[in-house]
């Protein structure tokens, strides 16, 4: 049940990242920029483009790997806390974008990137591959000593 969860969560996710993509390249293109800081030296809407093209990317990479898949919620996340700054922004600056037309409302649009942040460790199972990375292979069997500890490997003499 656990596994099911977890899967359709990432699949959601997927969808999520992959309609925000394609809503940077088409329909909400002037909507993102004003997310966009002013103080960021780059062009606007490169900047959007660039960020909707890389949401595609996570989204296939959330859906298609395998092996990986623990590197690909780490890389998600990044991703999530490389935008927050766009997000803070809004709210400094008082930007009006998908409704956010309060400072409150802004303000809490803040509290949900924590959020997406653990969504995409929880359900690529990053956080969990690294806790048993830092916890390591477990405790060992104590070694066994003597002569009966390891068989005797020098050749037979004739």
């Amino acid at each position: 049940m656990g596994l099911l969860l977890r899967d359709a969560a990432r699949l959601l996710l997927a969808a999520f990242l992959g309609f925000a993509g394609l809503s940077h390249l088409f329909w909400a293109r002037e909507t993102f920029q004003a997310q966009v800081p002013g103080w960021l030296p780059l062009e606007t809407d490169l900047v959007v483009v660039a960020s909707g093209v890389v949401e595609i990317g996570l989204a296939l990479a959330l859906l298609v790997t395998m092996r990986r898949r623990p590197l690909v919620g780490w890389v998600v996340a990044a991703f999530f806390v490389a935008v927050f700054p766009g997000n803070v922004s809004q709210y400094l600056e008082g930007a009006d974008a998908f409704g956010l037309d309060s400072d409150g409302a802004r303000l809490t649009r803040l509290f949900f990137q924590p959020l997406l942040i653990v969504w995409a460790l929880w359900c690529t199972g990053a956080w969990s591959w690294w806790l048993s990375a830092r916890r390591g292979p477990g405790p060992r069997e104590p070694r066994a000593t003597g002569p009966a500890a390891a068989p005797d490997r020098r050749a037979p003499r004739r």
